[in-house]
């Protein structure tokens, strides 16, 4: 069962007309919510086409054995809780952050849903092809920098005219993981000089790739990832020494993008109001971190903020503004999901296999994610 997505400004759908064909391959039946990809360009036509069937939004629910979403469970329009109105027994598939909202793990194990959260997918080599965080941040990274060029009042790249020569705009970003990678690379393509900062020094080689500069930390942080491969937290003596290697080289900036963040915990502080202060006036930081908190202590979600001439943008849900190829991608994601777990058109998730330790949350009444239910219990 495929529902409309119900949160405010979320165009994807979590199951495109192509991974429709598919599932029908594989064996199973699907049923679409009328309009649930009308807005991330997807007719329900297309989806009778490739064998699907529509319905409505209680129809999905009720008679779905396995309920895909993008976004968390959460009040429906209709007055009742999505897991409430899921069938006891149906498997969720999608995002559910469980260690940020343990109560939601805690609510699915109580009306007897069972949870495979897309977003705890450990981030190991036979899982690749799930890793919808990848998937989506990659398409974040590149957005964050087409808004920052839109908004900027400068050009990106260098310019050699009959009136003289402009000079490309400077490009720091903070965080070269996926979504920072994807800047690099975007802002570059548009021709700035780009500088990235990041606390794993393992990564200095792969931003140098990209055409950037890297810029060192303080020191070598140790452990900086954890064993799925998501950075760690970072200590506060050494933020604190990044503040301020950092803080000469935002001074010098057009364009500041923040990207780090760490699983199921607030956003780390890279950018105090201090810094912003000695930023330049008409320059601009997109903070990818909003909704965690942001990495900009002036951040807020959902909210451009002028301080001194610098605008902040709290930029949200940055896949959901290019909906076409963010739904495209996440169905992928599931997909692939599902084929692995597929045997004669039945879901079995055996409970050695890494994915399954890692990715399940709830399962047959109980909360099987160690620090979830942690969480959940304390």
């Amino acid at each position: 069962g495929v529902p409309r997505e119900t949160v405010a400004g979320e165009t994807r759908v979590a199951l495109v007309p192509e991974s429709v064909v598919k599932l029908k391959k594989a064996g199973y039946d699907i049923l679409v919510e009328k309009d649930a990809g009308s807005a991330s360009g997807f007719a329900d036509e297309q989806y009778v086409a490739d064998g699907a069937r529509i319905g409505t939004a209680e129809e999905v629910y009720s008679q779905s054995d396995v309920i895909l979403k993008v976004q968390k469970p959460g009040e429906h329009p209709s007055g009742k809780h999505e897991l409430e109105m899921m069938k006891k027994g149906a498997l969720y598939i999608g995002f559910f952050f469980p260690l940020s909202f343990p109560e939601l793990a805690r609510k699915a194990a109580e009306v007897g849903i069972n949870i495979i959260a897309m977003d705890a997918v450990p981030r190991i080599t036979k899982a690749q092809r799930m890793d919808v965080l990848s998937s989506q941040t990659n398409l974040g990274g590149y957005k964050a920098v087409i808004i920052a060029a839109q908004h900027l009042k400068k050009i990106f790249p260098l310019m050699m005219t009959a009136a003289g020569t402009i000079s490309p705009a400077r490009v720091v970003i903070l965080g070269a993981g996926v979504a920072g990678l994807q800047a690099i690379a975007t802002a570059r393509r548009l021709g700035a000089v780009v500088e990235v900062s990041d606390i794993r020094p393992a990564v200095k080689e792969q931003v140098q790739s990209l055409g950037a500069k890297y810029i060192d930390p303080p020191e070598i942080e140790e452990n900086a990832e954890d064993s799925g491969g998501y950075a760690k937290e970072a200590s506060a003596e050494f933020i604190k020494r990044q503040q301020e290697i950092l803080s000469e080289h935002l001074a010098e900036a057009d364009v500041v993008i923040t990207t780090a963040q760490v699983p199921g915990k607030k956003a780390p502080l890279l950018v105090t109001a201090d810094m912003v202060k000695r930023m330049r006036p008409g320059s601009i930081l997109v903070d990818m971190a909003a909704e965690q908190g942001g990495n900009c202590e002036l951040t807020r979600a959902n909210e451009t903020l002028d301080v001194n001439g610098v605008q902040i943008m709290g930029v949200v849900n940055l896949p959901a503004q290019v909906p076409f190829h963010a739904s495209q991608l996440y169905s992928r994601n599931v997909l692939a999901l599902i084929e692995y777990f597929t045997e004669e058109a039945q879901l079995n998730f055996p409970e050695e296999d890494e994915i399954v330790q890692g990715a399940f949350i709830v399962r047959d009444g109980k909360i099987v994610h160690d620090k979830t239910r942690e969480l959940a219990e304390a």
